[in-house]
């Protein structure tokens, strides 16, 4: 979410008295699985004192981010809670589901580490994470996500559903817990709320993640919820928060243990050539596979993300940017990549800069990844790096439209008999591999125009 200032009211304890008092602390809401009533576990929901001043927690945090204590006031929220489950565990394993906004993530994740290696060997931690803060910041994000696993922590994809295009972040992200948004049981006759359900009930199926709808307030959502393939609840039907912990419940429900990173260093062709079939072939004719890939992208039933690597912002020519501008507006996310930066970068796609020694300079990409159709287009060039502008010493991958002048279907000469070494994939997990390799290149700081 975006941080925007708070005024400060009469009357009303700062943040740096509430950090100075010891004042803030969590109310906690079960999960709870929905066919035994028994409570994985608790989500810890920021509070501040009665008699403080604050009316809600949202503005507790715009104040903290306006003071520069965001990461303070996060740190004092999260010790509390590890500290308040240590005590009440006696023992029993004990979950957590933390919310830590995004910004605390991408600018504090040292501090976030260092509070939660404190936590008792009991005490189980889901990081909840939303698809809004991976849409603006991929690379920081899945870094985050990344080192939170190698700590021990699971990481939940929350409010899915608030439009399909957030489900192509489900593959990317590969969360071990899926949190259906609340919204989602009062639309259960509209079409796309079944979609969203079918997608997130398939990735469950296939590996394991479970699913969480939020909002059960009556019967009838327990029902709806059900529907929608979640396993696990959370509303006021099943409790409402409260400042306590149980003292000994044990919360010994299955949670999936938290995945290995994703992709690493490694380029997108050295992700995917050990394991699919390598083919050597001129470009022609790799072009109309590629042109088909991006351009059916935008009619699938659930949004995708798509991908671009052209080894150099100059095939990333007016033809192209005008097809990825069109990509943008049907698409939840469309990157580019190469070195360099074009003069133009349309509206609403990414361009992340690649260094030209860098191995990815000699490679095109072209990556799909949604939440049904998954499909990744790896090529290195055979005869080296791209060389200066105009030179003929391979690496354009302009497509047939790209180059200026060119008759459409066409493609010169020079351009289409360059070799490529190429392989294909439709394996999601691969897919999503080469899809965070990419992304890991696009910060904060590049957003659409």
């Amino acid at each position: 979410m975006t941080l925007l200032p708070a005024l400060q009211r009469p009357g009303r304890l700062s943040v740096p008295e509430l950090l100075r008092t010891g004042g803030v602390h969590c109310a906690y809401q079960p999960v709870v699985e929905l066919a035994t009533g028994e409570v994985l576990g608790r989500e810890a929901l920021l509070r501040t004192p009665e008699g403080s001043g604050w009316s809600s927690p949202l503005d507790v945090l715009h104040a903290a981010e306006a003071d520069g204590l965001l990461g303070e006031l996060e740190r004092a929220a999260m010790s509390r809670a590890i500290e308040d489950a240590a005590a009440a565990s006696e023992g029993a394993p004990q979950t957590l589901f933390l919310n830590i906004e995004p910004r605390t993530l991408s600018r504090h994740l040292p501090l976030v580490l260092e509070t939660l290696a404190r936590r008792e060997p009991q005490v189980r931690v889901v990081v909840e994470i939303t698809e809004r803060a991976l849409a603006l910041d991929p690379a920081g994000m899945l870094d985050a996500a990344a080192r939170l696993r190698s700590v021990g922590c699971a990481i939940a994809l929350d409010d899915v559903g608030v439009v399909p295009a957030s489900l192509a972040f489900i593959p990317l992200l590969a969360p071990e817990i899926i949190k259906l948004d609340l919204q989602l049981l009062r639309t259960l006759e509209d079409p796309e709320t079944m979609t969203v359900a079918d997608a997130v009930r398939a990735r469950a199926e296939a590996t394991g993640a479970r699913v969480v709808a939020e909002g059960i307030e009556t019967r009838d959502d327990l029902s709806r919820a059900v529907v929608l393939g979640a396993d696990l609840g959370q509303g006021w039907y099943l409790g409402r928060p409260h400042r306590g912990l149980p003292r000994g419940e044990r919360h010994a429900g299955r949670l999936p243990r938290p995945h290995a990173p994703l992709g690493g260093g490694a380029t997108p062709f050295e992700i995917v050539a050990p394991r699919r079939a390598v083919r050597t072939v001129p470009k022609r004719l790799l072009l109309p596979l590629s042109r088909t890939l991006e351009m059916s992208a935008a009619e699938h039933r659930v949004p995708p993300l798509v991908l671009g690597s052209f080894q150099d912002e100059r095939f990333f020519t007016a033809h192209t940017a005008r097809r990825y501008a069109r990509l943008a507006q049907a698409l939840p996310f469309v990157g580019a990549l190469g070195s360099g930066r074009p003069a133009t970068i349309p509206t609403g796609v990414r361009w992340a800069a690649v260094d030209p020694s860098e191995p990815l300079a000699r490679e095109w990409a072209v990556v799909v990844l949604g939440a049904h159709e998954s499909v990744a287009l790896v090529g290195r060039e055979v005869a080296g790096p791209v060389g200066p502008a105009g030179a003929d010493c391979g690496g354009s991958i302009a497509t047939a439209d790209d180059s200026e002048g060119a008759a459409e279907g066409t493609v010169p000469v020079e351009d289409g008999g360059r070799d490529f070494e190429f392989a294909v994939t439709h394996d999601q997990g691969l897919v999503a591999e080469v899809a965070q390799a990419l992304l890991r290149r696009f910060g904060a700081d590049a957003r659409p125009s």
